[in-house]
């Protein structure tokens, strides 16, 4: 059947209504899973889910290590690991946590232990009192009696009532283990592949070590689990496996995921469909760096790949187009930039002023082919004339042309148009949003 064109135009609006008030729901429906605090933030499936990151100091440096994580908080981790691996890291955390809560930052402290942790922790009580969570690798907990040296860890978080991620990581995976499930595996009439066993034993290292605890006295809603990797195929494997299992919360990240472009690429098409499938309840993604770079980057990465996915909300979003041989200047591309900036810089107090507004959308556009289109679709919307378009640009706010702004004052004018927006639509005394 062919639609005449009012009818067309008005299902055209019924839709874009419609995409508009999805945009504020998760599409994805979590995993089930058990309730833990760790330090007053609850990770599960019935609360969202936890932005997590690490610093890269030196934890016997107090106070690089507590810049560092000042740093982290303040770009929106919500938990922050630190390494403790020596008497001097150890006896560092207490300090470290209370250089944050003389600044009012309250964030929940990961300890990373490996090889020793049964040690540092039995050995300095006030570092693992002054710890949120700690992190063990079945793998790393001593060459010769894992069992017991790991025992002896749980041992210590039961008497803290200190919740434990058990982390188990393909690089340093239990050998014994995966060793007995070759020779089983070698024995099979039909083997599976040596990289599927090797998944296999992931799974089986991280639900053994769960029940082992369990035994010991950790109850169910003090266990997270991870199963990381480094290659995105082998990661979607494993933790579907895993997620199938259990019910513990499952810490997800692609394990050193690389430097810059690959790193933030080769993570966001790991965790991405792990996510949609609603499998993960925290979130670090591991970046490389660049030398004196910015620690912070992974954390921004992991809140842009949450709220692409409608997941959460922390910002407002702009849209904006890549450009053609239509757009005859970089105003757009500049301007777009500098609303996004302006956002940016604005949220620490929007953020506490009105409450809703990252959920605002914005859309710069650089021509008339999908400019009025995109600037209908967000909450407030321009399109710049590009290359032989009349002069002007037209704002849309909730779908409806509001004005048309010309001349040199076109930024200016759009960001008096948005903080306007801000204040009517979501403010206290803002009349009821849709």
């Amino acid at each position: 059947m062919i639609l005449e064109q009012d009818d067309c135009a008005g299902r055209l609006q019924n839709c874009i209504l419609f995409l508009r008030l999805a945009s504020s729901v998760s599409y994805w429906t979590r995993r089930q899973t058990f309730q833990v605090n760790v330090g007053g933030v609850m990770i599960g499936s019935e609360h969202p889910l936890v932005i997590q990151s690490m610093t890269n100091t030196d934890t016997a440096d107090t106070d690089a290590t507590a810049e560092q994580i000042k740093e982290l908080v303040t770009a929106g981790s919500e938990i922050v690991r630190v390494t403790v691996n020596t008497v001097e890291a150890a006896k560092g955390v207490a300090s470290i946590k209370a250089k944050l809560m003389e600044e009012g930052i309250s964030v929940p402290l990961v300890g990373d232990f490996h090889y020793n942790g049964h040690l540092l922790l039995t050995q300095h009580p006030e570092c693992a009192t002054a710890l949120a969570k700690y992190r063990i690798n079945p793998g790393n907990v001593g060459s010769k009696h894992r069992d017991a040296n790991f025992q002896k860890i749980i041992k210590v978080a039961v008497s803290n009532g200190t919740p434990v991620r058990i982390g188990v990581n393909w690089g340093s995976l239990d050998q014994r283990l995966l060793a007995d499930a070759m020779d089983t595996n070698a024995n099979r009439n039909e083997p599976k592949e040596s990289e599927e066993v090797v998944i296999d034993t992931i799974v089986e290292s991280a639900l053994r070590s769960a029940e082992l605890a369990e035994k010991m006295g950790l109850a169910e809603d003090m266990i997270i689990l991870s199963a990381k990797v480094s290659a995105a195929p082998e990661l979607l494997n494993v933790y579907r496996k895993l997620a199938i299992r259990c019910r513990y919360p499952l810490h997800l990240g692609l394990t050193e995921a690389g430097l810059g472009l690959k790193g933030i690429v080769a993570t966001t098409a790991a965790v991405s469909p792990l996510l949609i499938d609603g499998i993960g309840d925290t979130l670090r993604v591991s970046l490389t760096p660049l030398p004196h770079g910015n620690r912070a980057e992974e954390v921004l990465v992991a809140r842009q790949v949450l709220q692409s996915l409608q997941i959460r909300n922390f910002e407002p979003q702009v849209t904006s187009c890549p450009g053609c041989g239509r757009t005859s200047s970089t105003l757009f591309q500049e301007m777009a930039l500098e609303i996004q900036d302006h956002i940016r810089d604005s949220m620490p107090i929007w953020g506490e002023t009105y409450p809703g507004v990252e959920e605002m959308t914005v859309a710069v556009m650089g021509c008339v082919v999908n400019g009025p289109g995109e600037s209908k679709q967000a909450s407030l919307g321009i399109s710049l004339p590009g290359n032989a378009e009349d002069p002007k640009a037209p704002v849309y706010v909730d779908g409806k042309h509001d004005c048309t702004l010309s001349g040199d004052g076109i930024v200016g004018d759009f960001k008096k148009i948005l903080e306007n927006y801000v204040t009517t639509t979501y403010g206290k005394d803002s009349d009821e949003r849709v």
